[in-house]
């Protein structure tokens, strides 16, 4: 398991986030927790490699969830700059490439001073979030398989098997997925080459 170590501001910050999302739980009817929220994106990348830091984190959730206000957090940067992070409520996993097992795959997050028997903080697994940025595929995504890759989190053939796997549940045009995937996986050889 994975925990939040609150090293730099962006850590506290986010570390806020979450309790601020456990605010907004608490008094939840007992049989529906705890309540799963699964992070993606450059959260859940800051998570699993301690770079890379966000404005938004990017959740859903294993319930239906009503917020009664934003979840946002001022916190200043290595450079003393005022940032805000805010959860993105408009955040929407249908519009890109995900695996149907990817939140059953995910792993728990031990974050300090949340109840995991109200929230259960969990993130992506590597090759999952790697798959997640395929189908935008910008220069950021790139940027962010590499990172994987560089950490060796990723490996080419698990990342296109869940890809290809992940693509079977689509609608759509496949074929700028497709060559996505082609050019992540070259990404990832290069970086990490298959002993």
């Amino acid at each position: 398991m994975r925990t939040i170590h609150l090293h730099t501001e962006y850590d506290r910050a986010l570390k806020e986030i979450l309790s601020r999302v456990q605010d907004q739980l608490k008094g939840s009817q007992p049989s529906v927790l705890p309540i799963r929220m699964y992070i993606a994106g450059g959260a859940a990348l800051h998570l699993l490699t301690g770079e890379r830091v966000t404005a938004d984190v990017d959740a859903t959730f294993s319930k239906r969830v009503l917020f009664s206000e934003e979840i946002q957090v001022s916190y200043r940067d290595p450079d003393g700059r005022a940032r805000l992070m805010y959860l993105d409520r408009n955040y929407n996993d249908t519009l890109g490439l995900l695996h149907e097992n990817a939140y059953e795959a995910s792993e728990p997050v031990n974050v300090p001073d949340i109840d995991r028997n109200l929230v259960e903080v969990r993130i992506l697994s590597p090759t999952d979030l790697a798959v997640s940025k395929l189908a935008r595929f910008t220069e950021q995504d790139r940027e962010d398989i590499e990172l994987l890759a560089k950490r060796r989190l990723i490996n080419s053939e698990t990342v296109r098997a869940r890809a290809d796997e992940a693509l079977k549940g689509y609608v759509g045009n496949p074929a700028p997925v497709q060559t996505s995937i082609k050019i992540a996986c070259r990404l990832i050889d290069a970086l990490n080459p298959r002993s």
